[in-house]
């Protein structure tokens, strides 16, 4: 019953939001457009999802042009990318992020799009993050004992929204946001779903820990 009414609220809730906030998809594709060259949509490498089934995760674009790739493979962003790998995958002030795109990492409006991927099925309104495969590959490196949270973690649908994003979001360490993760899947409550979904329109107003 709870997966039954869990799916049916992600079908309804992807379609009515992104009607709610067409008006605000196409401001931020214009403004995106009029700040830099490249596509309105990120290119960025797949996440995993439920069972570590790999998808595409859709999002506005809010760096530079292969932003990613150059990361990971540009000798110029070699100690930039340590330091993304030390601060479990965030950099608080990255030289990759356009004038609109800080904008819309502050307020969260870049995650808009995946409303998409909740209707097609890869993610969910609420649940865990989606983390990139080597992100997780390096982060059970640095914390050991995590592993067994990862495990309860991918078992579910990752989230627009969840726990962590909504108790200090990218403020919280890997070891930290993964237990918080699991403890979600363990509760697996519409009701908890709801109060999560009630909190994150001020986390998303106020952009506390964003980066």
């Amino acid at each position: 019953m709870y997966s039954f009414v869990k799916r049916l609220l992600d079908l309804l809730g992807s379609i009515v939001l992104m009607t709610i906030f067409s008006p605000i998809i196409i401001m931020t594709m214009i403004a995106i457009k009029l700040d830099s060259q490249g596509p309105v949509l990120a290119d960025t490498p797949k996440r995993v999802g439920e069972n570590g089934k790999e998808f595409k995760m859709y999002k506005f674009r809010t760096m530079i042009l292969n932003a990613h790739s150059m990361l990971r493979s540009d000798p110029k962003y070699k100690n930039l990318f340590e330091q993304y790998k030390r601060n479990s995958y965030k950099l608080v002030d990255d030289p990759r992020v356009t004038k609109v795109g800080k904008f819309l990492r502050k307020h969260s409006v870049d995650e808009i799009p995946q409303f998409l991927n909740v209707f097609k099925g890869d993610m969910s309104l609420v649940g865990p993050r989606a983390y990139y495969p080597d992100e997780l590959v390096d982060q059970q490196k640095k914390y050991p004992q995590t592993r067994k949270l990862v495990k309860e973690v991918l078992s579910v649908k990752p989230g627009i929204t969840g726990a962590w994003q909504v108790s200090g979001r990218s403020e919280v360490n890997f070891d930290k946001r993964i237990a918080l993760d699991a403890q979600y899947v363990r509760r697996k409550s519409i009701i908890y779903d709801i109060k999560i979904l009630l909190r994150t329109p001020w986390a998303m107003v106020s952009g506390k820990g964003a980066v």
